[in-house]
This record gives C-alpha cells, structure tokens and sequence, in this order.
C-alpha cells in the first residue's frame, strides 16, 4: 500500500491535537509539521515522532509547501486565504479548522480558490458518539416526527479581554458550532432567526460590544422549531448539551456523570468530574473527525463536513447579530 504522508501546517493548541491524533493513526506514516516558529515545528515533531519543514518566506507559493497527501491547516483565521489558496493548486484534501473566515465575502473567496479540492472543515461536535446517536435516531426515524430540539452551550470561564477582541463575537465564535449541528440534526436549512445577547456579568464584553449570555430561536424549514441557550461563563464546568424531542421518543447527548450541573431533585449521578473546557469535553470526537479525515485522504469516504457547512453557519451567526441588535426576527433570505 502506498505510504501517507500528512502535513501539519502551525504548531499551536490545535496543531497538538491534530499531530497526535495523525500519529496514533495507524495508517498515517508520516507527518510534517511546519510553523512560523521553528523551534515550536520542532518540539511538536519530536513529541509525535514526525519531521519538520521550513516555514515558507511566500504562504501563498504553492511550490513553498511540502508535498503531501493532505494538510491539516490549524493555523488562525486570518492566515486562512492565503495558505488555502496555495495549498489548493496542490489538489489535495485539506482540514480546516472552524471559521473558514470571519466573514461571508471571505469565506465565499476562500471556497471560490479552492475549486474542486476537498475541504474538510473542523466542526467537531459532529463527531461526538452522543451527538452522532441523536443523529442516527433522527434520520432513522425512530425519534418519528421530529418536534423540537433544544441546545446548550456553556463556557466555563471567560475569555481574556484579547481574546474577546479578536474572536469575532460569540454567535461567530461560541454559537456556530450549535448553528451548525441545528442545520445537520434536523436536516434542514434555517429558515429565520430571533436572537437576544446581554452583558450579565463580564464587562469585558462588554467593551467589545459583545454579550457573555445569549439565547437563540431558531425555525427550521422543514417548521423545526431549535432553542439554543449560551454563556460565557459557568461557574461549575463546561456544559454542553442537546436535547431532541419527537413523536415516537427522546434523546439526549451530554448528560452524564461528569454534567457540570447541580440537581434540585438529586436523582441522577451528575457533576462527578466536571468537564474542564472544550478540550476536555471534545477530546475524543477531535480524535474521531482526524481519523475521518484521514478516510478522505483514502478515499473511502465523502467529505462529512463541507465548507458550504462552515459558511451556511456563519450566515446564521451573522443573522443572530442583527436580530440581537434590532430586536427583530431574521428571515434567512435577508443575509443571502
């Protein structure tokens, strides 16, 4: 068989996390890791076992790239046009990590250089196994008609006031991934959006005319209705759970022993080993969506997250916006 060679492209939280996943594949042989700062590419080949590549003077050289079989690309946000834009004319698949961009116009650039290049964008909630399982029960219909759905999305601790600046707002940044799974789960588009955001606690986010607390109604085309609830802040870990409801039965996903949350009635074993962040809660699908991608680098699978995915949930982010500071619905035709 022919041997797989990955390229990671930067060495920072998520370039960890990729590399060590890409090395406890058995089916990678080599990865490449390569970083504006060498001496991080070099630490974090060392610790998996792979090698490094200069990082290229022009990003937007595609002959400036190693050559490989696919790239997984953690780089930030801001570095993402040019270096997919290079690494496109190469004809390989790519990973992405979430946003594409920050904006529509960007994220349609983006998608519009990569042409027919598989872009595997990294929205990691899909690959949770309890999120996965309220997937399977409503597409195989054993949830029957699919009522309604509700989300909730809890950070543990606030974001540092840089952060905030920079992080694009929290429907962009917090609330898309719940965007998205509304979209994927019920299998429909969002047909409009009434959002509310509030500064509760936080002044920092204040000071970004930002919110440290939201909440979101979604309604479905298919006449789904989708509650979202989000913070930036909870006090006892990070909690992120979902709900489906139907005609048949119910489901829920990340409801467990480790639940961050205290019950008033005491019935069920919760809060045992809280969740630490999103890290701690997502460790295992981060796992899981490399091993798919590496699937797609094989070809023995279609790509499980498109890039018009990253940009249909950021439409609705966009959406939240306004409908927050309008205080009005948001008929998805308006943002196009």
């Amino acid at each position: 068989m022919q041997l797989m060679r990955i390229v990671v492209v930067g060495a920072g939280r998520m370039g960890v996390i990729r590399a060590e996943d890409l090395a406890a594949d058995g089916r990678v042989d080599e990865i490449v890791i390569t970083n504006r700062n060498p001496e991080r590419a070099a630490e974090l080949a060392a610790r998996v076992g792979g090698s490094i590549a200069p990082w290229p003077t022009d990003t937007t050289d595609p002959n400036a790239w190693p050559i490989a079989d696919g790239y997984a690309v953690t780089t930030t946000t801001d570095t993402h046009a040019d270096i997919i834009g290079a690494l496109a004319s190469l004809g390989r698949p790519l990973l992405i990590e979430k946003p594409l961009a920050m904006s529509l116009e960007e994220t349609d650039r983006i998608i519009d250089l990569s042409g027919d290049v598989t872009m595997q964008i990294g929205f990691q909630r899909r690959f949770d196994a309890g999120i996965r399982a309220i997937k399977d029960a409503i597409d195989s219909g054993r949830l029957g008609v699919l009522y309604t759905m509700t989300l909730t999305a809890h950070d543990m601790t606030p974001g540092s006031p840089d952060y905030i600046a920079g992080s694009g707002g929290t429907f962009r940044d917090m609330l898309v991934h719940d965007l998205d799974l509304a979209r994927w789960l019920s299998g429909s588009e969002i047909a409009t959006v009434y959002a509310t955001g509030h500064v509760r606690d936080n002044p920092d986010y204040a000071a970004a005319n930002d919110h440290d607390v939201v909440a979101v109604h979604l309604t479905m085309a298919n006449g789904v209705p989708i509650l979202i609830s989000g913070t930036r802040h909870d006090p006892v870990g990070h909690d992120i759970r979902m709900e489906a409801f139907g005609s048949l039965d119910s489901i829920s996903a990340g409801l467990n022993h480790r639940t961050p949350i205290h019950l008033a009635d005491g019935d069920l074993n919760v809060d045992a080993d809280p969740y630490g962040g999103f890290m701690d809660r997502f460790r295992e699908a981060f796992t899981a969506e490399t091993s798919a991608f590496v699937d797609v680098v094989r070809g023995e699978r279609d790509n499980p997250c498109p890039p018009e995915a990253s940009r249909a949930a950021l439409a609705a982010a966009v959406a939240c916006e306004i409908s927050a500071r309008e205080c009005r619905v948001v008929d998805m035709t308006e943002i196009g």
